[in-house]
């Protein structure tokens, strides 16, 4: 059995208007948010072995708020993963090597909506209270939890089972400052 792991980047900045988007940093809230999913991961034991993350600075700030992991994962910084569609992110998952038990992707929307939805088939699961609320939206410094049973190659539509979905404002320190 595989696990897959995939966050949307953490709330950041519009203050600079003249910063090209790739440049944008985390906003406090996005600070807040990340770490207490870093603290959430760790109670859930969600320590992926590679984590592949998109290039643009929010991204790159969110995953240094999950640090320090108890076991350190490879990680991937790619510029492909900035703003890739659905489609493009299931090729790079595809990629990954068959070794790999646990695999992290954080990236941006629509494109992270879009794949969770793809995998989970979640617009076809409305029986299924997690699928829908994946379906419904995926807020910044959301993480879903997938089980994937396939060869990393041969994952795709339907392809993993959605076991968790965990929103920032889920957690009781955000709950109360968002």
């Amino acid at each position: 059995m595989r696990q897959l792991l995939l966050m949307r980047h953490a709330k950041s900045s519009w203050d600079d208007p003249n910063l090209p988007d790739h440049a944008r940093p985390l906003n406090a809230r996005g600070r807040r948010s990340a770490a207490a999913m870093r603290r959430a991961m760790r109670e859930l034991a969600l320590t992926p072995e590679i984590v592949l993350v998109s290039s643009a600075r929010r991204a790159l700030q969110t995953l240094e708020a999950l640090e320090p992991w108890d076991e350190t994962p490879l990680i991937e910084p790619m510029d492909t993963l900035y703003l890739a569609t659905a489609p493009q992110m299931l090729r790079i998952l595809q990629s990954v090597a068959e070794t790999a038990r646990s695999v992290m992707i954080i990236g941006h929307n629509p494109g992270i909506h879009d794949l969770a939805i793809v995998l989970a088939d979640a617009r076809k699961t409305d029986a299924d209270k997690i699928a829908s609320r994946v379906a419904e939206r995926y807020p910044t410094g959301a993480l879903a939890e997938f089980s994937v049973v396939r060869p990393w190659w041969q994952v795709g539509e339907g392809g993993a089972r959605l076991v968790r979905f965990v929103a920032p404002r889920d957690l009781p320190e955000r709950a109360a400052s968002s």
